[in-house]
């Protein structure tokens, strides 16, 4: 029997993928490239058939993913691990408490790998990251720690029922995050209504939502530390200066 992966190509998903592979499990990946359409119920069927254990990530596009995942865990008896967020819990973990197969739920921070592989990374690559974070702290979270606690939780049935709140081991503003990548990118705190514009392209609710987590962050809201990691790995969280030293060893090998 397999191991699902949904969102199996993207951030989390592909380090999931790739650490379920290398233990030699057999692992199916559920993305659009492979056929799998959130919007398409009639495509879940053959991702889901022979599966043990899902790691579930849900619709970015749907504006109400309890609806869908309830659809979609209606249709396995698998184990069940959620991608949620700490500070803004999915929507989705509703159904998933529900599902008779057993299930787990991960909450992690803010991602290390923001500022290299998404919505920062266009401002990085501009030279200047300009958010209404202010001065407030955030514990990032190093991916390589997500998808090592995903593939525990996937592979040993003793983490069922639980919630983690997976956070780094620090507390850093964004300035001094930007200032450990480097690069000679500037920070630049701006107002929610300036970071809107910034963005205007992603569109308005897109942008409205994300301006009022970073402004969150500006308040104080994420700035304290979770065990979720040290509970299910036995060790401490990465530090983002060993993030930044991963990212400086690659470019330096892409030269």
């Amino acid at each position: 029997m397999s191991i699902l992966v949904i969102g199996g190509t993207g951030k989390t998903g592909r380090r999931v993928t790739d650490r379920l592979k290398a233990r030699g499990h057999d692992v199916r990946v559920a993305a659009r490239s492979t056929g799998f359409h959130w919007d398409r119920p009639d495509t879940w069927a053959p991702h889901l058939a022979g599966a043990r254990a899902v790691y579930l990530v849900t619709n970015p596009l749907s504006t109400d993913t309890s609806k869908e995942v309830a659809d979609l865990l209606g249709r396995t008896e698998a184990r069940v691990v959620l991608l949620s967020a700490r500070d803004i819990h999915s929507p989705a973990e509703a159904p998933v408490r529900e599902h008779t197969g057993g299930w787990t739920i991960l909450r992690p921070t803010w991602f290390a790998q923001n500022f290299t592989e998404d919505l920062f990374a266009g401002f990085m690559e501009r030279g200047r990251l300009a958010l209404p974070t202010g001065e407030g702290r955030e514990p990032f979270v190093d991916l390589a720690d997500v998808a090592d606690v995903a593939v525990e939780a996937l592979t040993d049935p003793g983490h069922d029922g639980r919630a983690y709140d997976l956070s780094g081991p620090e507390l850093l503003s964004f300035r001094e995050a930007v200032a450990l990548l480097g690069r000679g990118v500037e920070y630049e705190p701006v107002t929610a209504e300036e970071f809107k514009r910034e963005i205007a392209g992603f569109g308005e609710e897109l942008a409205e939502y994300t301006a009022g987590l970073l402004v969150d962050i500006a308040n104080g809201a994420n700035a304290y530390l979770s065990d979720g990691v040290q509970q299910v790995l036995g060790r401490a969280p990465g530090r983002f200066a060993d993030f930044v030293a991963r990212v400086d060893a690659a470019r330096t090998a892409g030269e």
